[in-house]
């Protein structure tokens, strides 16, 4: 009874059965015979006749759901035909936060832009809520994001592990009380955050101080929260915004502090506007992950760009 759904589809489409006609470089009377047919397969009628324009009925519009379910799977198969010829053509849309789409993104699209030339790549740019929506919907191949999802739904592979540090305005007195835990840009750069003997700094001293988080949903922020909440600390709130990059940014033109990722810090210009502290392992260990929805077809594209990222950032799957 789908055998013919392209004709039942160019009626639905064009609301008319003499548009479909053209369009179908068949005759009028040809094209109703085979809607009479499927109509008989179906044992229902799948158009109001009887109204301007062509409207679907209740059976129709089920038939109709299905049609456009199998013609997916159709273009989805098609378009692993074409892919799967060396990559001469084919698309990937990839989603991630404005860090990871300023900083970490170019240069493996550069590597698999030099290899693959005439793959179109779309980007998106958006929250870590966005990104999953965007992702589960099917508008997105591969999102890339610091938050643990779902992993029923989710494969991933690891991108790059990532700590979070305290970044304090320079200029703000609560650096004073602390100056024993104080670290500098270029102690991140060394990583002397990950050194045993540096001690993580108690929260309870920056209790005045105002805070620049992100929004509800991203994971540093999860992790900010569950550090206050361990110290027995309810954070003065200033801003809520959704990027790192904007946090940090903030943050560097002494509005408040905020915490921030020492991958950052490390593809930024230096700044001395800012100090920066220590935090505890269990809330600042934090990983960047590569995601696609679990049980989708995987086009040679995508393995490829994931080749690519894998060898330029050292990627790999994750045990979930």
């Amino acid at each position: 009874m789908f055998s013919s759904m392209k004709y039942v589809y160019e009626v639905y489409k064009e609301r008319s059965f003499s548009k479909a006609a053209q369009n179908l470089y068949i005759s009028q009377p040809s094209l109703s015979n085979k809607i009479k047919k499927v109509e008989a397969k179906v044992g229902a009628a799948l158009f109001e006749r009887n109204t301007i324009p062509l409207r679907l009925t209740d059976c129709g519009e089920k038939y109709i759901e299905c049609a456009k379910q199998i013609m997916e799977i159709e273009h989805s198969f098609a378009d692993y035909l074409y892919n799967a010829d060396k990559l001469k053509t084919g698309r990937i849309t990839i989603g991630g936060s404005q860090f990871f789409i300023s900083f970490i993104l170019p240069s493996i699209l550069e590597v698999f832009k030099q290899k693959y030339p005439q793959v179109d790549i779309v980007i998106s740019e958006a929250s870590s809520v966005a990104l999953e929506e965007q992702l589960f919907n099917g508008s997105l191949d591969l999102a890339v994001d610091s938050n643990s999802l779902n992993s029923d739904i989710y494969e991933r592979f690891l991108c790059r592990e990532e700590r979070l540090v305290l970044a304090v305005p320079a200029s703000h007195k609560a650096n004073a009380l602390v100056s024993a835990y104080q670290l500098t840009l270029q102690d991140i750069l060394d990583n002397r955050h990950y050194s045993e003997d540096q001690h993580p700094v108690p929260m309870k001293f920056f209790v005045d101080e105002p805070f620049i988080l992100l929004g509800p949903g991203n994971d540093s922020r999860k992790r900010a929260d569950q550090l206050f909440a361990d110290q027995d600390i309810v954070p003065k709130l200033l801003v809520q915004p959704e990027q790192q990059f904007t946090a940090y940014t903030l943050a560097n033109n002494g509005m408040g502090a905020t915490i921030v990722s020492d991958a950052l810090l490390r593809c930024l210009a230096p700044s001395d506007r800012l100090v920066y502290y220590k935090l505890p392992d269990k809330f600042s260990q934090q990983s960047l992950y590569f995601y696609y929805k679990h049980n989708r077809y995987i086009t040679p594209t995508m393995h490829r760009f994931l080749e690519v990222a894998q060898a330029q950032l050292g990627c790999r799957q994750s045990e979930a």
